[in-house]
């Protein structure tokens, strides 16, 4: 499975998403195959109410559980 980028574009009355052809090549994708794609977009608010906050914050970790 790839992940890559693309945007989408009007194809008659419909709308389209082209894949690169390096994706095409590494997963082995022929023309007229039916795949499945899954849409990820980039608004992180739609994370937040999905998962809660996605903003990070540092910790510090505590050592002594490694083993020596």
């Amino acid at each position: 499975m790839e992940v890559f980028e693309s945007k989408v574009r009007q194809v008659g009355t419909s709308f389209g998403v082209l894949i690169p052809k390096e994706v095409m090549k590494e997963d082995k994708i022929k023309k007229n195959q039916e795949v499945k794609v899954a849409i990820i977009k980039k608004d992180l608010s739609l994370l937040e109410k999905e998962f809660g906050s996605t903003k990070t914050r540092s910790f510090a970790r505590d050592h002594k559980d490694r083993a020596i």
